[in-house]
């Protein structure tokens, strides 16, 4: 099993930014890809940022703004996030896939007021 701890989230003003920590313990071996999705209320949650070797994703809509990161010495995954924007508060959620198993954190809020 893998817990996920995120970390980080909290109220900024728009334009601003936030680094979201993610600490996985348990079973670290064979997790391939690590990210960061996220829910706004009444909508559906979504992509934020994908790594998996290295090899990064983004949702187009972060794009130029968001990094992720990953250090897997630190069994841990970073999200990097500038230029926020009010739309953009949502609960983040750390995920990570394990032989074919997805699994997530608790979430953490951001909130980017106006």
């Amino acid at each position: 099993q893998v817990q996920l701890v995120e970390s980080g989230g909290g109220l900024v003003q728009a334009g601003g930014s936030l680094r979201l920590s993610c600490a996985a313990s348990g079973i670290f071996f064979g997790i391939m890809t690590m990210g960061w999705y996220r829910q706004a209320p009444g909508k559906q949650r979504e992509l934020v940022a994908t790594i998996t070797s290295g090899n990064t994703n983004y949702a187009d809509s972060v794009k130029g703004r968001f990094t992720i990161s990953r250090d897997n010495a630190k069994k841990s995954v970073y999200l990097q996030m500038n230029s926020l924007q009010p739309e953009e508060t949502a609960v983040y959620y750390c995920y990570a896939k394990r032989f074919g198993n997805d699994f997530w954190g608790q979430g953490t809020q951001v909130t980017v007021s106006s």
